[in-house]
């Protein structure tokens, strides 16, 4: 099978390359690797390709996936898979499969460094020592125990997060549309209609994967609803928060502050190129404009979409990929999200 991995590190062209010696892949797959995203203008270097794994910065659009007329299999890099049109995949015959499990408690121990950041002001401490005009005073932040934690979307990830919180002597509420009783009895939390936890918690963090139901989850109709002077962590998807709607809470001082992982518009961000290669529209442009003014706020603690990116929670990635690969060789496809 011909295979090409894209959104690579040099070091992990060797990895992979390793992995599938040591699974017997070696004389079974026809690899091709590359540091770069697969482009829509680099697909004709790919046509023949059957197989393309990569991590959520390559967008796998229609138009993209009609330029490989033989692929027959996506591994995605990663445990979320919005960043694919499954329904072209399901009309080509392409099967689709994702990683899972692989950085759990990984994005749950960075869900708590951005809380840690905002509740003991780590930026305004950081600015301080190079321009120690602000009183001291001022830099002070609070406790985290004693605290309510509002936790949406208590699955692998969010119970991670409960768990830790339980360890800083935090209060828990959760919210999840498929609950776990003997779970909440066991960590210590107790699950609570969306309304309530968002009136009742210091801290509202989110978990929960980009679908139609979960876009602007968080609107100014519910941010309205929280505590005022708490804080909100997003290190789920952009999508889930209206950028505008933030703005307003943070203007009007519901929210003290955002630990935000991610944000609507974050691939421009990153690569500010992409906005000239191609047309963009309005509402694109608006989320770009709203996500720099965001971005400058001084009670903002962002990071580019990291929270997985830790040396264990990577290699997990690459394995997990190299075992969907040989399980779809073998004719076993495990962890699929889209069957062809």
């Amino acid at each position: 099978m011909r295979v090409a991995f894209f959104d690579l590190e040099p070091w992990q062209v060797t990895y992979l390359q390793e992995g599938l010696v040591q699974l017997g892949l070696e004389s079974a797959v026809e690899a091709h690797f590359s540091t770069e995203r697969l482009t829509l203008e680099r697909c004709p270097l790919y046509a023949t390709v059957e197989a393309i794994a990569a991590f959520v910065w390559t967008k796998l659009d229609a138009e993209l996936l009609e330029a490989l007329p033989e692929l027959r299999l996506i591994l995605t890099m990663s445990t979320g898979y919005d960043h694919i049109d499954l329904e072209t995949c399901r009309r080509r015959g392409i099967t689709v499969c994702n990683v899972p499990h692989y950085g759990e408690n990984t994005v749950a121990e960075h869900t708590f460094a951005l809380i840690l950041a905002l509740s003991r002001r780590l930026r305004a401490a950081q600015q301080w020592v190079y321009r120690p005009s602000t009183s001291i005073a001022e830099l002070r932040g609070f406790d985290l125990y004693g605290k309510t934690l509002g936790v949406i979307g208590a699955g692998n990830i969010g119970l991670h997060v409960i768990r830790i919180a339980r360890g800083f002597g935090m209060r828990v509420l959760a919210y999840d549309i498929r609950p776990q009783p003997l779970l909440a009895e066991v960590l210590g939390f107790t699950y609570t209609d969306l309304e309530t936890l968002l009136r009742s918690s210091d801290i509202v963090s989110l978990h929960v994967p980009a679908t139609p139901e979960t876009y602007h989850m968080i609107n100014r109709e519910r941010l309205s609803m929280m505590k005022r002077g708490a804080l909100l962590i997003n290190t789920a998807r952009g999508s889930v928060v209206d950028t505008e709607a933030l703005l307003w809470a943070l203007d009007e001082g519901i929210l003290a502050g955002a630990g935000l992982d991610v944000i609507e518009g974050e691939e421009y961000i990153k690569e500010e190129s992409m906005l000239l290669r191609a047309p963009v529209a309005e509402q694109t442009l608006r989320k770009v404009v709203q996500a720099y003014v965001l971005l400058h706020r001084d009670n903002i603690i962002f990071t580019p979409h990291i929270a997985f990116n830790s040396e264990e929670a990577v290699q997990r990635i690459l394995d997990t990929t190299l075992h969907n690969l040989k399980a779809f060789l073998e004719g076993r496809p495990q962890n699929v999200v889209s069957e062809a």
